[in-house]
């Protein structure tokens, strides 16, 4: 696949992701009538929902990262050239405010608004630390195990995370950036989201040493498409 799908992958899918995000937080929060657990519980469903289509729809072009930590994480494990790193990371971001100004459009509003919603202080940083941990373990146990569930299972810990994390689990600094321009009900101050994002790269990191090397990366001739599984390394002395 050349770099140029790839990179054209990555953009349509960060953009439709943040479609997806804002989009159906706008909608919830005109549709609760006022309660903040049911416009949650309806944005998180969608968030879960468009992030199986979109990983499944993506996946095989450029590998549906959307997300920097992702493509960081991956170009670490070396599963991808490190030269391609800028370009994901780019796109993922330009990508992702594509996609909040085409939600403002679907919903009448302005197409950039600084956000005013606080998030911010130890626990909100803290809970983007477990959410982001949590993602890449889920991405690099199940796609070293069992990578044919790997949309499923990202897009139902992400739909977990809306919920029990109090920062409500944006795991992703493209999309930090791209929530602090809408002043919605998926928005985070431009102030605040330097703290998610240090957070977000820190668990990422702690998430990479501690899986990789949980699940070590299978041989080549191992199983098809790398799947692990046990008694693979044994006869291999793979410790």
């Amino acid at each position: 696949m050349t770099l140029a799908r790839r990179i054209v992958a990555e953009g349509l899918g960060s953009a439709l992701l943040l479609a997806v995000v804002v989009g159906s937080g706008i909608m919830a929060e005109r549709l609760a009538g006022g309660n903040v657990a049911l416009a949650l519980l309806a944005n998180a469903i969608a968030t879960g929902a468009g992030l199986v289509a979109l990983i499944l729809m993506f996946g095989t072009i450029s590998g549906a990262h959307f997300n920097p930590v992702v493509t960081l994480s991956e170009a670490w494990q070396k599963n991808m050239p490190a030269n391609e790193v800028i370009p994901y990371i780019l796109v993922q971001i330009g990508g992702a405010f594509a996609g909040v100004a085409a939600a403002h459009l679907m919903f009448g509003d302005p197409i950039f608004v600084a956000s005013e919603h606080v998030r911010t202080g130890a626990s909100q940083w803290w809970s983007e630390f477990v959410a982001t941990f949590g993602l890449l373990a889920v991405i690099i146990g199940c796609s070293r195990s069992r990578p044919a569930v790997t949309p499923f299972s990202v897009a139902a810990y992400i739909t977990s995370a809306y919920w029990f994390t109090s920062s409500t689990s944006f795991a992703n600094p493209a999309v930090t950036l791209a929530r602090s321009a809408t002043n919605t009900f998926a928005g985070i101050r431009p102030v605040d989201a330097p703290g998610f994002i240090v957070a977000q790269v820190l668990g990422a990191t702690c998430a990479t040493l501690v899986f990789c090397w949980l699940y070590p990366a299978a041989p080549k001739d191992a199983t098809v498409a790398g799947t692990v599984a046990p008694g693979d390394f044994a006869h291999k002395n793979v410790q």
